[in-house]
Order: structure tokens, then sequence, then C-alpha cells
């Protein structure tokens, strides 16, 4: 279903929207309020082990939210999507920040899980939007390929499998590798 208002909405209409009696999150693309995808078990078995993940390593450095949209302009459009998870330095948005709304800049890192449904292409196009409105990092995560996909604003994406330690300088002090993600989220290897 697709929330559709006279014209397109601009960000201000879209974050008027009364809640949604069945409870799902819409994301604004292109001027219209279109619902995300329900997560699955796996899914939200892989958000909790990089929330608690991210949790640990970003302490005292910034937040990290599941669900939050992030309020960006993309192709001179406002565009809001919802990462399954955000990480936001305090270099970027600081800790005294207490709204309950949208987050306000683009985030440091976004991580999209592909949902049954979607296809790892439709997240990768969805991946140089976020980085074009920004935000520095991406991570595509595949609980089918095992995978940890990272786009880059400045160089090719790169994909991280098994026993492979993703690093990254953006990120002093993060290391772990996507089996680690994966066995900590109870994932099956035949799923």
């Amino acid at each position: 279903m697709v929330v559709q208002a006279k014209g397109l909405l601009s960000l201000e209409e879209f974050l008027a929207l009364p809640p949604d009696e069945n409870d799902l999150t819409y994301e604004l693309v292109d001027g219209q309020a279109i619902p995300k995808m329900s997560p699955k078990k796996f899914h939200s078995c892989l958000t909790r082990a990089f929330l608690f993940l991210l949790c640990r390593e970003f302490e005292g450095r910034g937040e990290v939210y599941p669900e939050l949209g992030i309020a960006l302009t993309w192709q001179g459009r406002d565009w809001v999507p919802t990462p399954d998870l955000t990480y936001i330095s305090y270099e970027r948005l600081p800790a005294s920040w207490q709204e309950n709304t949208v987050c306000p800049v683009p985030p440091d890192l976004a991580i999209e899980i592909i949902s049954p449904g979607q296809t790892f292409g439709q997240l990768a196009a969805k991946a140089r939007a976020y980085l074009d409105a920004n935000v520095l990092r991406l991570w595509v995560v595949d609980s089918k390929a095992r995978s940890i996909t990272v786009f880059y604003p400045d160089a090719p994406p790169q994909t991280y499998m098994g026993d492979t330690l993703l690093t990254d300088p953006l990120f002093e002090g993060l290391a772990f590798t996507a089996e680690q993600v994966f066995q900590q989220a109870g994932i099956p290897f035949d799923s």
C-alpha cells in the first residue's frame, strides 16, 4: 500500500502523517509514503547481532539506532529512508540531541539487511542513493550469501564473507568477520 496525498508529500507533510493503524513503518520516496517490508526472523536476528556489536564498539563515540528514519535530500527531493540500523557519531549529531523525530543529519553508517522479496541489486541501487545523500558508509547484508557488502563514496564496493576481517579506517578499532555476525545471529548455513 502506498499512502498518497494530492501531489507529492513534503518532508513536513510526511512527518505529520497519522500513525499507521497496522503499525507499519513508512519511508518517504519520490514524494510518496512507501511501507517498509516487515522483517522476518533471520532479519531480526541479524539486526540484534549488529546492534550488540556496534553499541559495544561505538560506545562513547556515537549512537546506534534500529529503524530510525533519516531526513535526507536525494536528487533535489526530500527522502526519508529507514535503514535497519544507523550509526551516527557525536561529531555529526551531538549527544545532547533529544528530539522525537527522524534523524536530521546523514549518518556515518546505514545498514540494510536484505528481506524476502528484495534483491541485492535493489539495495545496491539504494546504497548509491545513500552515498549521494552524504551517508559515509552503507552495508548491505545478505543472509543467504552470508555476506556483508560495504559501499564507499570514493571506491568500489567490497564484499566480506567467511573469516575475512572487516575493518574500516572510518571506524577505528572496529574489526569483525561476517561469519562472526552470522553465528552470533544464529543463522543456519542453509538459510
